[in-house]
């Protein structure tokens, strides 16, 4: 990834004749995507800065129309594309909140100060999301629930997880 880019989505197939792209989105309930949106594609080694020409979403999902993709053979060259923007894109958080794309690298600790692992990925799922933490030799899915995570220090790099009793043996 591009220094100063955040990956908020992976293009994963064409829409119609007409050069539409389906984005599956990091966060599908972003509202960070907007016509004349400038984004940044890479594939492989291959990069380019995009402009967003128009944004539907239908069904569920967010379909992106990018300015001179006019056709499917121009299109299909982006599916696999990662979608990233700059950090300044970003819609300004409220004091506490925080990115998920910021929990990545933090190390989880338990209440104890016992370090369970870092945190490699996050998953959106309807069941809600959860951190994907690399421990010594096990990985481990933790609920972002507030009941979970008490704790997020982005400066100290480090993360205090309460994991009810059983989570971290499954």
């Amino acid at each position: 990834m591009s220094e100063g880019l955040i990956p908020l989505g992976v293009l994963v197939t064409t829409h119609g004749i007409d050069g539409w792209l389906k984005l599956q989105p990091y966060n599908p309930q972003t509202t960070t995507f907007h016509s004349t949106l400038e984004i940044f594609l890479e594939k492989g080694e291959q990069g380019s800065p995009q402009q967003i020409e128009d944004v539907r979403f239908y069904k569920g999902h967010l379909f992106i129309k990018l300015r001179g993709i006019d056709t499917l053979d121009q299109a299909q060259g982006w599916v696999g594309a990662t979608l990233s923007v700059p950090e300044a894109a970003l819609p300004p958080l409220s004091v506490g909140e925080y990115y998920y794309y910021q929990a990545i690298g933090l190390d989880v600790f338990d209440r104890q100060g016992v370090w369970i692992g870092t945190v490699t990925q996050v998953w959106s799922k309807a069941g809600g999301d959860l951190y994907v933490v690399q421990g010594a030799g096990k990985e481990y899915l933790i609920p972002t629930t507030k009941e979970v995570v008490e704790k997020v220090d982005l400066p100290g790099r480090k993360m205090i997880i309460n994991p009810p009793e059983g989570l971290l043996d499954l």
